[in-house]
């Protein structure tokens, strides 16, 4: 499990060769199990649209950064400089073991922009599959060179060792100028993690065809949408597909909906669910670093009238992660559960 911990952040003296994971120190070819590890990340959800302009089918990735990008996308990561982004081709290139084990490490794209993006101010519009090669230059010089978009105390840091992690120095204040920061930032959004959602199943869910249905799922938090994969004619449909979603600072329910595919008209409603996120959320603050913890029970969402749980959802330390299970009643549709298995990973401890 990832470890996340504050740092500060200097960007006026080196570039962004700090964001490295591991050091990049390992000259030994990659073996073909760590390429097809590689590939294997490549084709995670997250991971098959571009980190910087969302488009289709990347085909390049930044080995220190630890992005997927595309081909225009690219051409501006290589202007920058292999100190801030060393580009290589997924399938052309020859890797080393280590370059694999950074991306690994970092676990692609959201992963990534939830802390590159972390403070991409509301309304900012990001370049777009057919943008010009100045508004793409603009937009990955802003995030990866300047540092703009980052939590002014947040840098990742190159190590020694083959872990990432995130570093202490006094949360909040600017530990070299000595004023404090004000995280508040307004107009501006600060996450504090990043909600794993496994979407696992459905049963019984509503016919919306002639005899059955083509379902997917959507999860909403706040701006951010993420969706599973289309399941055609299937009523108890098994995605087990991971969503990633950053979790703001003022962070409201998870909101999931279940929808029929149509070709030909807009998709139809089969149901939809909220998920509370605090009872999660809470209990992981409370009993701090996961890692340091046994197997144990750490709190418990109740079923009510007023909830979609079918029955109490716990959460729990498994292998150092803190996990809920969750089994939700898909509400305003006539029948349908879904099950989700939800893993909570704090931006700083």
């Amino acid at each position: 499990m990832l470890t996340w911990h504050l740092v500060h952040i200097d960007v006026s003296s080196v570039g962004l060769s700090r964001f490295s994971i591991g050091g990049m120190s390992k000259k030994e070819k990659a073996s073909p199990a760590s390429v097809r590890k590689l590939k294997e990340l490549l084709h995670i959800r997250d991971n098959r649209f571009c980190a910087d302009c969302g488009a289709p089918d990347p085909k390049w990735a930044s080995a220190n950064i630890g992005v997927f990008i595309c081909l225009k996308c690219c051409a501006v990561h290589r202007s920058l400089g292999t100190h801030i982004s060393k580009v290589l081709s997924v399938s052309l290139d020859e890797w080393t073991e280590d370059e694999i084990e950074s991306m690994l490490e970092v676990g692609g794209n959201s992963y990534a922009n939830a802390i590159y993006e972390a403070f991409l101010p509301q309304g900012y519009s990001k370049p777009n599959p057919d943008s010009s090669h100045e508004e793409r230059a603009k937009f990955i010089r802003s995030k990866y060179e300047l540092q703009e978009f980052l939590k002014p105390s947040l840098r990742i840091v190159s190590s020694n060792s083959s872990s990432s992690s995130f570093r202490s120095c006094n949360p909040g204040k600017d530990s070299e100028s000595g004023f404090d920061l004000d995280l508040s930032q307004a107009g501006m959004v600060e996450f504090i993690g990043i909600l794993k959602a496994k979407v696992i199943k459905g049963t019984n869910l509503a016919i919306r065809d002639m005899l059955s249905s083509d379902p997917y799922v959507v999860l909403t938090l706040g701006k951010q949408v993420a969706q599973t994969t289309i399941i055609k004619s299937n009523l108890n449909p098994v995605w087990n597909e991971e969503l990633k979603l950053a979790v703001p600072k003022k962070y409201g329910p998870l909101k999931l909906h279940v929808f029929d595919h149509d070709m030909l008209s807009k998709d139809d409603l089969m149901g939809e669910a909220e998920v509370d996120l605090q009872p999660m959320i809470t209990a992981a603050m409370a009993f701090g670093d996961p890692d340091l913890l046994a197997d144990m029970q750490i709190g418990k969402w109740l079923q009510s009238n007023d909830n979609a749980l079918t029955k109490d959802s716990t959460i729990n330390i498994v292998d150092g992660k803190v996990k809920q299970e969750v089994s939700l009643k898909l509400q305003n549709v006539e029948s349908g559960e879904i099950e989700l298995e939800l893993e909570w990973i704090p931006l700083s401890q």
